[in-house]
């Protein structure tokens, strides 16, 4: 029977016996691996009372039996429900109580702290660890390495995605059957991905860059992996020339281009590198062109929306753009009081309506109500402009806009130019309570090695080219600049530590 989204990720294998996943250690598991052990796990789960809808919540490690778990519960009609490895256990009982759901799979070495989590929100608890052996391992071996999938369409739900929680509590986004495979199926077109490519995937797989755009996408090529479990310098480095195309966070190609072994040589395999999750600067771009022959390819996407924007495989790849709405995507820029559309240029907010877009957010439809338009476009909260060639420039979040003496001051603006003062690694600007002007502009900054940066050289570099008003009143040097597990600058951390830099 039809299970819309395993369907569409399996339509288009040549070969079973192709492989689909390559392992540090040499070890391979085929595409016909992949359809018995996923098959395996969505036994396990049916045999644990998992029905269509029900909600699989899973906090492990990194490892292939983690990504057949996804699939299995795919197959099963369950709703699978990635969780940080870095969540504490506070934290797992908020996601755990909220999702109630049927199966709660934790590391071993958590089980005793997280059973009565799981107790509590009625859900059976069991375990998977980094070598992916574990009782729900033990169940799966049991299972046949047949099954037969429970049929979903297109609107039924697939995963449930929390939100980062920067502001206020962490939302449940549904994205359906529907929104993951049509959202797949256009990035292997847009970006040609084929069987014969080969992923370097050093992504986490409880996110959606790592998970659903990184492994759904090689998946519906029929293309292979090299399966990393996470970004270690050395392992990116020996597996490079193995590989075809590369998704990875901006911090992942800084830590490449601060190493001298990465050269055009190791690079000479590549088609593509892929930058998402966090802004790229055009530094960054720069540096990276110069030193391979590539230009990466920055693209735009949310955890409510998946990818939204991208810059073209064929054509020019602007730094300091995300390129061009995704055929089948629609994107608007408004102004944020009133939802007038705003010509070409103007910043507002970004809207986005299409097959991408999810179902709202778990058990909120109050929330769920504000943030979409009644066209059904969604307000993504992102600041943006689309320039006279069509190109969309993120901002930042409105969150992030600061108001200084009445005037608006958009901090990716500052820091683009921060990044090109020689000495900067990095930079954050930020805004903090001001008693005169409601709210200064602050510069945080990385220094790069041996470089010494101050308030004065700052000043001095932006005075003929920032408005005095977007001008950093307070500079801080920090030795490295605070980030999340998908290498987003946490402003929000940033803001209170300088909260009193005025008072």
């Amino acid at each position: 029977m039809m299970n819309h989204l395993f369907d569409a990720l399996t339509a288009f294998i040549p070969d079973r016996s192709k492989v689909f996943l390559e392992t540090l250690d040499g070890g391979k598991i085929t595409y016909a691996d992949m359809f018995a052990r996923s098959a395996q796990y969505a036994g396990a789960l049916q045999k644990l009372g998992v029905k269509a809808g029900d909600r699989v919540a899973v906090q492990v490690e990194k490892t292939p039996d983690t990504l057949m778990l996804y699939l299995g519960t795919i197959r099963a009609g369950g709703v699978f429900l990635p969780l940080n490895t870095a969540y504490t256990p506070a934290e797992i009982g908020y996601f755990v109580g909220d999702a109630e759901p049927a199966v709660f799979v934790c590391d071993p070495a958590r089980a005793d702290v997280l059973a009565g989590t799981a107790q509590k929100a009625g859900a059976r608890l069991h375990t998977l660890d980094q070598n992916g052996e574990g009782s729900l391992s033990l169940l799966a071996d049991q299972m046949p390495t047949d099954y037969d999938n429970r049929p979903r369409e297109d609107d039924d739900l697939a995963a449930i995605l929390y939100t980062s929680g920067t502001t206020g509590r962490s939302k449940g986004a549904m994205l359906t059957h529907g929104n993951l495979a049509s959202n797949s199926q256009t990035m292997v077109k847009y970006w040609q991905f084929t069987e014969d490519d080969v992923l370097l995937h050093a992504l986490p797989i409880f996110h959606t860059h790592g998970l659903f755009v990184a492994t759904n996408c090689l998946m519906m090529a029929g293309g292979s992996m090299l399966f990393l479990p996470k970004f270690d310098l050395d392992q990116v480095l020996a597996a490079l020339p193995k590989a075809t195309a590369m998704m990875g966070v901006p911090t992942f190609y800084t830590r490449l281009l601060a190493s001298g072994r990465f050269t055009r040589d190791v690079a000479a395999h590549m088609r593509l590198f892929i930058s998402g999750s966090a802004p790229l600067s055009a530094e960054v771009h720069k540096e990276f062109r110069e030193r391979t022959g590539h230009a990466i390819l920055e693209r735009y996407g949310m955890t409510e929306t998946n990818m939204n924007t991208s810059n073209p495989y064929d054509g020019a790849r602007r730094p300091g753009t995300v390129g061009f709405p995704l055929p089948g995507v629609g994107l608007r820029v408004v102004d944020a009081r009133t939802g007038r559309e705003l010509p070409d240029g103007e910043v507002g907010i970004i809207e986005i309506k299409g097959p991408n877009v999810f179902l709202g957010y778990w058990r909120m439809p109050e929330k769920t109500a504000q943030e979409f338009r009644a066209d059904g476009y969604f307000i993504t909260g992102d600041m943006g402009r689309v320039d006279e060639d069509g190109y969309v420039s993120i901002v930042g979040r409105s969150k992030d806009l600061i108001i200084s003496g009445g005037f608006n001051v958009y901090p990716a603006e500052v820091e683009a130019l921060l990044d090109e003062l020689p000495g900067v690694a990095e930079s954050a600007v930020i805004g903090v309570p001001h008693p005169d002007f409601g709210e200064a502009v602050v510069a945080v900054l990385a220094p790069k090695p041996g470089a010494e940066l101050g308030q004065d050289a700052v000043q001095a570099y932006l005075n003929d080219r920032l408005a005095k008003f977007k001008q950093p009143k307070k500079v801080h040097v920090l030795e490295a600049l605070p980030r999340n597990t998908m290498g987003k600058i946490q402003k929000n951390v940033l803001r209170e530590r300088f909260s009193g830099d005025f008072s």
